[in-house]
């Protein structure tokens, strides 16, 4: 699916009923960019993990000849994503000729991570979407993105690398990090093609923070939201044992929506069944006009994969003719501290491709109604 410079890129999970043949997958999409590299290749990501004779392992050997080529390439890796990287992948990287490789602690900026996932290609073409640099997002897991050729948009990209590259620099040299004050306002939320990106302080001026377009975004649906995502919580990180902080941002604005007659509708993963957050989904799901569904994607027949099998896209469509495609999960700590890359298309034609999307894990036998009367059992994501 492709239209004025974007196209739709989908990964699902091996082993299910989720045809989309019209659809070329990330795999198809970042090996076609990597063979077409000139010049330059940036890639940011939160961390990597390969895995021999994976689609990951195809999409390297396509890297590794572009910096063969004399392809100059700029790897920056997220300081808390090396932790959860397969090691030998980050060295299979760095080995990579003409290539220039940074970790990144984006916590001593706003207390984030860099958690979008993005490749930029000459300064032309770029890739934004929830496919994390990891050979089960490319396999196991049903994924959403985007290529881009629309000039403006992959300048601003290109923009946000610049700034975390070199503020990357600027952590380890304890220089004054590049920051912005004031940001372009978005007054036309339902027209053309437009970036938003977070945390406000490290994005550029002329770029639209997502916490400030959010809730104008959301007020403009007048019959039917529909959403897509792997975490849902009006709460901060789920990491570690602190105190997750109230985020009632997206929470709020759903509920609003529903107050005036919106339909919202939600597919989040079973990654949610644990508590608090499935508390808080239930609460949501009390609200009139608010219908939520549940996804769990069948283990593979090679047997269980720890953090796979899921569904980590993170999209959604707001009535006929708007999409939101982008790299944040919808709880705290996404749109306020980390970097996150989110694009809104207000296209027709694209858009019930999307909704064609939706409709298709909606209706099929991996989503299934959330009841507010169930206790539901913890999904441990690491282990059966």
């Amino acid at each position: 699916m492709q239209s004025n410079g974007f196209e739709l890129v989908v990964n699902t999970p091996i082993e299910t009923q989720l045809p989309n043949q019209d659809l070329r997958d990330a795999t198809a999409v970042w090996v076609d960019m990597f063979n077409h590299a000139q010049h330059q290749i940036d890639i940011a990501q939160f961390y990597v993990y390969n895995q021999p004779k994976s689609n990951l392992d195809t999409v390297l050997a396509a890297l590794k000849q572009a910096g063969t080529r004399g392809v100059k390439i700029r790897f920056l890796l997220d300081q808390k994503g090396v932790g959860i990287s397969n090691p030998d992948t980050i060295k299979e990287i760095q080995s990579i000729p003409n290539l220039e490789f940074r970790v990144m602690d984006f916590s001593k900026i706003e207390n984030g991570i860099i958690h979008a996932k993005y490749i930029l290609v000459d300064q032309k073409t770029a890739f934004v979407g929830s496919q994390n640099f990891d050979w089960r997002a490319l396999t196991h897991i049903h994924e959403t993105g985007l290529k881009i050729d629309d000039s403006t948009i992959v300048k601003q990209i290109l923009s946000i690398f610049n700034t975390d590259w070199s503020n990357q620099h600027n952590l380890v040299t304890n220089k004054k990090l590049i920051q912005y004050q004031k940001h372009k306002v978005l007054t036309k939320p339902l027209h053309g093609y437009y970036l938003l990106a977070s945390p406000a302080q490290v994005t550029p001026e002329n770029i639209y923070v997502t916490e400030d377009a959010f809730p104008q975004l959301i007020a403009t649906a007048q019959s039917k939201i529909s959403i897509q995502v792997m975490q849902y919580a009006p709460l901060g990180y789920a990491e570690g044992k602190g105190k997750r902080n109230f985020y009632p941002l997206i929470d709020n604005s759903l509920r609003a929506a529903a107050a005036r007659g919106v339909a919202v509708e939600l597919l989040v993963s079973d990654w949610n069944l644990k508590q608090p957050d499935i508390a808080w989904l239930k609460s949501l799901a009390l609200v009139p006009n608010i219908k939520i569904k549940l996804v769990t994607i069948p283990k593979s027949k090679d047997g269980f994969i720890p953090f796979a099998r899921v569904i980590h896209s993170k999209y959604m469509t707001i009535d006929e003719s708007t999409t939101w495609i982008g790299t944040s999960n919808w709880t705290g700590g996404y749109f306020d501290h980390s970097r996150n890359l989110e694009i809104v298309l207000n296209d027709g034609q694209f858009t019930q491709r999307v909704k064609q999307l939706y409709q298709q894990l909606w209706l099929s036998p991996y989503a299934y109604d959330l009841d507010i009367n169930q206790q539901y059992k913890t999904v441990n994501p690491a282990k059966e």
